[in-house]
Parts: structure tokens; sequence; C-alpha cells
């Protein structure tokens, strides 16, 4: 066991490792839906900020709202040592970091395919080292967390309330696409599951069916 502890799964120096490439392919997916509008490794609601922003030139509303989450997930992970990949990378760094370079004019890292990968591997890098720098202060490599841990999309679990905004959302969009999106967020609430993911594949299946004409 200690030596698996000492491995590179376990060890510290690997952590940032991970976290940089994790965040390479989030920061392209961003990358990807500023030029081509789709890719964006999000929660729906998250990412429609962003296009917000995009349309308005205004990117105060999302930056604030993506940075604040990465700042507070790079303070958890350093104290309880569990990193938050939905909060910290997906909204961190795959919508407040690129906002904050829109709004300030910087447009080439999230515009360019392969600076956008170095971008997001450059700041993945740099987390990893200040959240492992941080713990040695703190809990100071505890047993029950060995190197650090990866804990998916703790922080956005509040998505199960978005279903409601989405089923409204489909219906601005047209009658069918709402109905299609109240169905299947009824459908999967009797199945129990999420109703969010019940709305948005309802309302993709009534809106291929009727598409609204733009």
């Amino acid at each position: 066991m200690e030596a698996s502890k000492s491995g590179f799964w376990y060890a510290d120096w690997s952590f940032p490792i991970f976290v940089g490439l994790l965040s390479a392919g989030v920061f392209a997916g961003t990358h990807m839906y500023y030029v081509y509008g789709l890719g964006a490794f999000n929660e729906v609601a998250f990412v429609s900020m962003l296009r917000s922003g995009m349309e308005t030139g205004v990117y105060g509303a999302v930056a604030a709202f993506g940075a604040s989450f990465l700042f507070a997930r790079i303070i958890e992970g350093s104290l309880v040592g569990i990193l938050d990949i939905g909060g910290a990378i997906q909204t961190g760094i795959g919508l407040g970091v690129p906002a904050l370079l829109l709004g300030a004019g910087i447009v080439y890292p999230v515009a360019n395919f392969a600076a956008s990968l170095v971008t997001g591997l450059v700041l993945g890098v740099a987390i990893g080292y200040v959240i492992i720098l941080a713990r040695k202060f703190t809990i100071n490599n505890s047993d029950s967390t060995y190197g650090a841990d990866v804990m998916m999309g703790a922080g956005n679990s509040s998505g199960r309330f978005l279903g409601p905004l989405i089923i409204l959302s489909a219906m601005t969009a047209s009658i069918p696409i709402g109905l299609g999106s109240l169905a299947g967020a009824l459908l999967f609430y009797l199945w129990n599951k999420p109703i969010t993911g019940g709305a948005i594949l309802g309302a993709m299946l009534l809106g291929a069916i009727f598409p609204v004409a733009l």
C-alpha cells in the first residue's frame, strides 16, 4: 500500500499533470463553442451566459460567476483534498477564464485551437501546483486523501434545479419544443431521474420534428 501511494497515480507531482490535461480539453471545448457554436463542457444554463456575452460583448456576469467558482474550488481542494472538476475546471477554466480574456479584449487564446490547448494546459498545471502547495500547510498529506482525489461535478449538483428553467426556455422557443421538454421532464420524474436531462432530450426530439424557422 505504501508503495502504491508513492507511485504515479497517487503521487503529488502527477496531480498537476492530470489537472492540466483536463483543463486543456475543457478550454479547447470552449474554443469550439466560441468558433463553431458547440462543444462547451458545462451546464446548459451556464453556457448560455457565455453565449449572452458573445452576443452583447459584455462578459462581466459570466466572468464573475466562473472566476468565483474557480477560486472557491481551489480553496476547497486545498482544504479537503478533493478537486471538484465541475466547479474548478468546467466552470472556472471553461467559462470564467475565457470570459475574463474576452472581456479584456484578449481573443487569440480562445479563438485559436492550439493556443486554447496550451492556455488550458498551463492554467491547469498552475492550479494543480497551487492546490498541492496549499495542502502542505493544511491537511499535510493526510492518509485519507493520499496525493489528491478528484470528484466529478460535486459543485454543480445544483444542476438538478435547472429543469424548470430549461422547460420555460423551450416554451419560449416554440409550443412543440416546449411540450416536448415538458413531456421529457415528466417521464424522467416518473423514472426517478433528474428532470433536466428529460427536459433537454424532449426539447431536442420535438425540435427535430418541428424545427424553428430562423
